[in-house]
């Protein structure tokens, strides 16, 4: 049985590489190319907005040190879920948490912290809505899924 991913099949099946930044012929490689495009503009169930800064930074700094940030992101995420979450928010956070840079999230999470001492927990998501929505228009983030 195959798998559904065609980068898996090609990498990992054909090639016998952990993924396509190993891969001598990523710069050139149609499928990569088709897909970074794609990506720029549209995301499917998940934002793949950094997908191709990701990959430069795996290539540059090795995959350890990428895992390292995204364990970051994920902490930050699960802070942010947990304390601001009034049930409505999962995909705003889960979108901030990839786009924007692990010292921009924890900035807003203390920031949010910091202001919402007390409220109630729709107040509390609609401060952290606010203070995303100010980083990403700072910084010209998409803080949604582009379909």
């Amino acid at each position: 049985m195959g798998a559904a991913c065609s980068f898996i099949n090609c990498a990992i099946k054909k090639k016998s590489i952990e993924f396509c930044w190993l891969c001598n012929e990523s710069k050139s490689c149609a499928l990569l190319k088709k897909n970074r495009e794609f990506a720029k503009t549209h995301d499917t169930s998940t934002c793949y907005q950094k997908i191709e800064e990701n990959a430069q930074i795996i290539q540059r700094n090795g995959i350890d040190k990428f895992e390292q940030q995204q364990k970051t992101r994920e902490n930050l995420l699960v802070a942010m879920l947990a304390e601001f979450n009034e049930g409505r928010s999962k995909s705003l956070y889960c979108v901030a948490a990839t786009v924007m840079e692990p010292a921009e999230l924890e900035a807003a999470l203390n920031e949010a912290r910091a202001q919402t001492k007390g409220m109630d927990l729709k107040q509390r998501a609609k401060i952290m809505h606010l203070i995303l929505s100010k980083v990403a228009a700072e910084k010209n983030y998409v803080l949604k899924l582009r379909k």
